[in-house]
């Protein structure tokens, strides 16, 4: 018999993952650690990443993968899931199979509020990229503007007091430290992070920094996860590869708290790569 842990009603359990890369080979691969989710969360929240090539086939297979969750999914796209040119393809096949995918959007599940965007790259701080020269890079730098555009909209509509914003790339630099140099610039972007500190969130959970920092916080002192799956197996390789954050509700605006998840079902569960 599954062992689910009782929660008080004053708090929702998140479980955040990113990164799952979902190949054609993956059936059954994926499915104990989503097991794992429904006794130890509330909702489940994936950040971007979900399929490797961007496939269709790919998704289908991850929506049977899912099927063993048994409480609301949440997720936004990563970049892996435009590879193939099929993204909405690929959004719609998960939304068919019961993941809320958000781009821009805004939605309350179990009393939080979660806005959603894929993000973009641009790099962070002084050093960011600008849109001056060449009409590529103008268009590039306008892409990470119109992807925060979109995060603020989202994050303005709800009007819950807890919300949670659900990103792929990352709006601040220290869940990137430890990645290469080289590749800073294109693993999150600082212009991401400015709705954040005009429209305060309880959270923020992303991915793709496969080999950043666990959590770091923004200028307004906003709690920020990397929950990239290799990120997770590599500090946690003995629990499966979600974090659990608890929001209290209705406590004053009490700060997020993280419960570690358990071992259950761990033995069964393959690595996510």
């Amino acid at each position: 018999m599954e062992h689910v842990e009782q929660r008080s009603n004053e708090t929702v359990r998140i479980a955040a993952v990113g990164d799952v890369h979902c190949t054609k080979h993956s059936q059954g691969a994926l499915q104990p650690i989503f097991a794992a989710v429904s006794g130890q969360a509330d909702i489940l929240a994936l950040c971007g990443d979900l399929c490797d090539y961007g496939l269709p086939e790919e998704a289908h297979i991850l929506v049977r993968e899912l099927s063993s969750v048994r409480v609301p999914i949440v997720a936004v796209l990563g970049n892996h899931d435009f590879e193939s040119g099929q993204q909405d393809a690929v959004k719609e096949i998960l939304c068919e199979g019961g993941v809320q995918v958000l781009d821009g959007d805004a939605v309350e599940i179990e009393g939080i509020g979660f806005a959603g965007v894929n993000g973009f790259g641009g790099g962070f701080g002084a050093r960011a990229l600008g849109p001056w020269g060449e009409n590529t890079i103008k268009a590039f730098v306008h892409e990470a503007i119109d992807e925060a555009l979109k995060l603020e909209s989202a994050v303005a509509r709800l009007r819950v007091e807890h919300k949670v914003a659900l990103l792929h790339y990352s709006p601040i630099q220290a869940t990137c430290e430890s990645e290469p140099l080289e590749i800073m610039p294109f693993l999150g972007s600082s212009r991401l992070e400015e709705p954040l500190n005009r429209y305060p969130v309880s959270v923020v959970f992303h991915g793709h920094a496969h080999h950043g920092s666990l959590e770091g916080r923004t200028q307004s002192n906003i709690p920020v996860y990397n929950v990239s799956a290799p990120l997770l197996r590599q500090h946690f390789p003995n629990r499966p590869p979600f974090r659990v954050i608890e929001i209290p509700l209705g406590n004053g605006g009490a700060a997020p708290a993280e419960r570690e998840p358990t071992e259950q079902r761990e033995r069964e569960a393959a690595p996510i790569s």
